[in-house]
């Protein structure tokens, strides 16, 4: 047996003291270094024997013992810590210094140079951004030259596309060689492209026997242009792809699509790098979250890595596979041929995806194949009222209705459905039908519309109004709130559809629906004035009508109802309005008025002339009803009517506008006496009324009697001073018998009277330009 291991000896001479310049290892070729665990804090090191400032320096070696562990641990301490100015290395040098107010200063010195050494690189880089913009302004790349020609080439034609001759040059396509794979090279193929590149030195033998005549190498030409073409289609079937149905490379528009090619600039490729690392971890840590496959798989597929992206999205469906969002990305990402199958494996997966039948339906050309899909995903979900609409709209009206029979039944709590039954059926089965629908959905409001709309169409507009009324009344049982705002559009839209009668009852018993008794006048003029901007005129008529049911006697709602029937409707419907109108406000002259005028325009003089006639027996002191009888005789070439009209009106006392019209009558006969002593008479009763003076000095003017036609406009201006229209004669009366002065000073006198009157300035400068004082009637002007 052995014993004990005894320990090692030291060594003696690892104590002993070195000689003079000795370097431990130099022999071996090794050269000291000093190391920063060597050097220590700036400050005196302890007390150490001499042999260890130099044994083993240069492999970092100590003494051994406590001493120089403790040594070690302070010199590891002091190295580790940090200054906020020097970092990790203040235990080097200035561990005595101190930061004083010299070195603020100082590092405020180095901040301004700094900054100011930014500010001039700045410039530079400014400046040299500048010069190369101008260098590419000048200098155009190839793209920006023929870029307009680019973008006429969509407007080629197939025949100009084949007849472009291909490039002859090679080195367009060193880049893309780059990166092609290299395979061995058979020996066959080599021996064509040699044949092919040879040059024939001398005549073909079997050229030479047929005379002539025969092409030499027909044969391996050929074959070398299959072979190339082969090589062609096969290059494009490695870059065409597709997503979605469409191919990233088209074979007849490839050059146009060369503008749209996206160059992926180096901090997009280091972004979608960041997205990867960030989608992946994500998967990685929930796998069973959907939306972290879908992004990394549009990612990719933005990328231009399509393959991975369908990769990805696969594998998301096999761990999601009761996801339909991710189902439905991975048909998208698919390609034709495969997006059924995998459609088909997502409704296998979830068959109760409303979703994934949806799209299954759309993969599919044939309407005949779509109605398949959709009746195996009704198999599945009967209770989808979207796929029953689908179905519904692919077949025939007959199939149709049977389909809704059976989707009402699977869906008896969809209003739609019933409503769409109801249009395909019979009169007494859509009555038949919309009971039902309104047993089961008492609360629906388009039940009761839709049979508004069934009588109506079936020429019972009677019952509309009760049906319309009924509904209502059941609605508000069941606890329906009636909403006058949505019940006015259902009104619109019965007008749009054609219903006039269920619109027209819809506003008559809604229309008042939570509306304060004060309030009615003007939100039922508001409402039927949108109405009307909407294009909803019968919508807006209705509301009339029933607000004049309610204001009987409200002049304002009879003269819009009365011009709204005048724009939109018939002049039937308008006379028909007229004689309601009359017949309860039988003192409101515009009411005559407009139906008097309305039967004159359509021709028919005598119904004018009676209504004028009522009008009289119901206003008989009413001017304006005189007037209007005087105009209607007068322009249809009646002035014996018209003169005894003007007559009795004079006789009940008439306005200055009777004695007027009665002088015009009088000056369009030619019978100046009987003109001269109307215009007399008014002026003595209407001194104040410009025009009978005016009429009065015109009348002078005619008969030349120039001096008493001045005589008449002075003594008219002193009792209408203001009355521009009588200056303005004046002044061209005084123009006409004492010249341009007199006449100067009457528009200078009618300009002090009325300076904010444009016409009797403009006249002023007329005046002087006739008589070619362009000077003053530039100062006129000025």
């Amino acid at each position: 047996m052995q014993g004990p291991v005894q320990p090692k000896a030291r060594l003696e001479f690892l104590n002993a003291i070195p000689p003079p310049n000795y370097v431990a290892g130099l022999g071996r070729g090794a050269i000291g270094f000093t190391t920063h665990s060597d050097i220590g804090p700036a400050r005196a090191a302890p007390d150490r024997p001499a042999a260890a400032a130099t044994i083993g320096v240069g492999r970092g070696r100590g003494t051994g013992g406590e001493e120089e562990e403790e040594n070690e641990d302070v010199y590891d301490n002091e190295s580790q810590r940090c200054d906020e100015f020097e970092g990790n290395d203040v235990g080097l040098m200035y561990a005595w210094a101190k930061y004083d107010k010299e070195d603020e200063e100082w590092d405020a010195v180095m901040v301004k140079i700094e900054e100011g050494m930014d500010s001039r690189k700045e410039k530079r880089e400014a400046g040299l951004k500048r010069k190369i913009e101008e260098y590419r302004a000048s200098n155009p790349t190839i793209t920006e030259q023929f870029a307009d020609l680019k973008r006429k080439l969509h407007t080629m034609s197939p025949s100009e596309w084949k007849s472009i001759p291909e490039s002859t040059h090679s080195w367009t396509n060193k880049k893309r060689r780059r990166f092609e794979s290299y395979v061995p090279v058979p020996d066959t193929l080599l021996e064509k492209a040699r044949q092919e590149q040879a040059y024939a030195t001398a005549f073909d033998p079997k050229s030479w026997a047929a005379g002539g005549t025969e092409t030499p190498g027909v044969n391996d030409l050929t074959g070398v242009g299959e072979g190339r073409g082969t090589v062609l289609s096969l290059k494009l079937d490695r870059l065409s792809d597709s997503v979605s149905g469409l191919t990233v490379v088209d074979p007849k528009g490839y050059l146009t699509d060369l503008n749209s090619t996206k160059i992926t600039s180096g901090a997009e490729i280091s972004g979608t790098k960041k997205e990867r690392m960030v989608l992946k971890s994500l998967i990685q840590a929930k796998p069973e979250e959907p939306l972290g496959w879908i992004a990394a798989a549009r990612l990719e597929e933005r990328a231009g890595k399509i393959r991975v992206a369908r990769q990805l999205i696969t594998k998301g469906c096999e761990v999601c596979p009761k996801n339909e969002d991710v189902w439905i990305e991975a048909c998208r990402l698919s390609r034709p041929e495969e997006a059924k199958a995998m459609i088909a494996r997502g409704v296998k997966a979830i068959p109760n995806s409303v979703e994934l039948w949806m799209q299954a339906a759309k993969l599919e050309r044939e309407d005949e194949n779509k109605s398949r899909v959709l009746r195996r995903g009704l198999d599945h979900v009967p209770d989808s009222v979207r796929l029953w609409k689908a179905v519904v709209e692919l077949a025939n009206e007959e199939d149709a209705r049977l389909l809704l029979m059976r989707a009402v039944e699977c869906c008896p709590l969809h209003v739609e459905l019933w409503l769409a039954l109801a249009r395909l059926e019979t009169y007494d089965g859509a009555k038949k039908v919309l009971n039902k629908a309104r047993l089961g959905l008492p609360k629906e409001s388009s039940i009761w519309i839709t049979a508004a709309k069934l009588e109506e169409a079936n020429g019972n507009n009677a019952r509309v109004g009760k049906i319309i009324e009924n509904g209502i009344r059941a609605l508000r049982k069941v606890g329906v709130v009636i909403d006058r705002e949505a019940w006015m559009k259902e009104a619109e839209a019965a007008e749009r559809a054609g219903s006039v009668a269920t619109c027209q009852a819809i506003v008559h018993n809604t229309i008042g629906v939570g509306m304060e008794d004060e309030d009615r006048k003007r939100t039922w003029v508001a409402d039927a004035e949108e109405c009307e901007k909407r294009g909803s005129i019968e919508t807006a008529g209705a509301i009339y009508a029933h607000a004049l049911t309610v204001f009987l006697t409200k002049k304002s709602i009879w003269l819009k109802a009365a011009q709204l029937e005048k724009t939109y409707g018939t002049r039937e419907s308008l006379d028909a309005l007229l004689r309601k109108a009359v017949t309860y406000m039988p003192q409101a002259e515009v009411l005559w008025l407009m139906g008097a005028k309305e039967k004159w325009l359509a021709g028919d003089v005598p119904s004018g002339r009676a209504i004028l006639q009522e009008a009289f027996a119901a206003i008989p002191y009413s001017e304006e009803i005189w007037l209007a009888a005087f105009k209607l005789e007068f322009e249809n070439h009646e002035p014996e009517r018209a003169r005894m009209l003007l007559a009795k009106a004079r006789e009940r006392g008439g306005i200055e506008r009777v004695w007027m019209k009665s002088a015009i009558v009088e000056r369009e006969s030619k019978n100046t006496d009987k003109e001269r002593r109307l215009l007399d008479e008014g002026l003595k009763r209407f001194p104040s009324f410009f025009k009978l003076w005016l009429m009065l000095g015109q009348l002078e003017e005619r008969l030349a009697y120039l001096e008493r036609a001045k005589e008449v406009y002075e003594l008219g201006l002193k009792h209408c001073s203001s009355c521009v229209p009588l200056w303005l004669s004046l002044a061209k009366l005084e123009e006409k018998m004492n010249g341009l002065s007199k006449a100067r000073a009457v528009l200078t006198m009618a300009r002090k009277k009325n300076a904010q009157s444009p016409e009797l300035w403009l006249a002023a400068v007329r005046a002087e330009s006739r008589h070619g004082n362009r000077k003053e009637a530039d100062i006129l002007m000025a």
